[in-house]
């Protein structure tokens, strides 16, 4: 007779565009299923739940309490990300939070402080890392292949128009986003090559600034260097006043050779004048209002947080692997807004 497995319970907290990213994921899962969806609107997560199953809730504590899920997914605004993280932590609850994991870093530090105390998964969405471009240029940097890094670049122009902002009650705010381009949108790249070059930032010295929208106060572009602890400088550029959204693109000069990638294809070619690429790989998965750029690699990254949950492997983007772009993006701002480097 064949034994069940049980699954874990878990509830979605926030039902706006970023949902199916999870929710889809999830309904395939072999290691959970959703029990619950939340939303203050309640009729977002009444929706939910009658497409994907569940019970609909309109305050998280109450969900917490009656539905006792084994792990909760914050996909609610910026602000409230630590908030709900560290009650939820306080509960036993383990959570995997989009990003940022944050706006302040001390609430940061606070969530990562609250996971080790508690005991429970503490992991925060990257799920760019887990694109196949990326994945492939990583493992060349790690079998030796292109040696060192020597300098690394990126660039990311995006199309945020006014209707973008002036349609949301929290985005492109300083107390609700916690910023613009870089804390929402170039978070990812900046990301991706912190995590090719594999050291800790000596400063960051950054430019921010409003050059085109007219309904909010937060940075449309921004620029800037950090310079890291083994000698590599990044320079980074992102802007979302293009006219649509470009792929992203990632640079790095090595001491074998140069790698080029994006979210959905990487070359790299050596300095023998041996090239090698590859494509994304396609998933079958139908995500109703997801969009390419998001890399959908969630379901890759949800996966594995629930391998990990289940005691078979290591979390690999915990709290405080996240922590370290928290600070980066903090520093940007900081130093974008005094004009100075910020040292770590």
């Amino acid at each position: 007779m064949e034994v069940l497995k049980k699954k874990f319970k878990v509830g979605i907290i926030g039902c706006g565009r970023i949902l199916p990213m999870h929710a889809v994921p999830l309904s395939v899962s072999e290691e959970a299923e959703i029990s619950a969806f939340c939303d203050i609107k309640k009729e977002r997560a009444e929706a939910a739940a009658r497409k994907y199953g569940g019970n609909a809730y309109a305050d998280y504590r109450e969900m917490l309490e009656d539905a006792r899920p084994d792990a909760v997914h914050l996909c609610v605004p910026h602000y409230l990300h630590p908030v709900i993280a560290e009650y939820a932590m306080r509960h036993h609850c383990s959570v995997l939070s989009e990003k940022p994991m944050a706006i302040r870093l001390e609430d940061a530090e606070r969530c990562v402080k609250t996971a080790e105390e508690t005991g429970v998964l503490y992991g925060v969405i990257y799920q760019c890392r887990y694109n196949t471009a990326s994945r492939f240029v990583k493992n060349a940097l790690e079998s030796g292949k292109l040696g060192k890094i020597i300098s690394a670049r990126s660039t990311l122009t995006w199309l945020r128009s006014d209707h973008y902002y002036d349609d949301s009650d929290w985005k492109g705010t300083w107390d609700k986003e916690g910023g613009g381009v870089v804390i929402d949108q170039a978070i990812h790249s900046i990301d991706l090559a912190n995590w090719m070059i594999g050291s800790d930032p000596l400063y960051v010295s950054a430019g921010i600034a409003n050059r085109g929208h007219k309904l909010i106060s937060v940075e449309d572009s921004a620029e800037g260097l950090i310079r890291y602890r083994n000698g590599v400088d990044y320079g980074f550029y992102c802007m979302n006043n293009y006219g649509c959204d470009e792929p992203i693109e990632i640079r790095l000069l090595c001491e074998k050779g140069k790698a080029t990638f994006s979210y959905d294809e990487a070359t790299i070619v050596y300095d023998d004048g041996r090239t090698e690429s590859v494509v994304q790989e396609s998933d079958d998965l139908v995500y109703e209002g997801g969009k390419d750029y998001w890399g959908f690699q969630h379901r890759k990254q949800i996966d594995q947080f629930y391998r990990a949950l289940s005691g078979k492997e290591p979390l690999e983007i915990t709290g405080k692997e996240a922590l370290k772009i928290q600070k980066i993006v903090c520093a940007i701002y900081e130093s974008g807004k005094t004009g100075k480097k910020i040292y770590f």
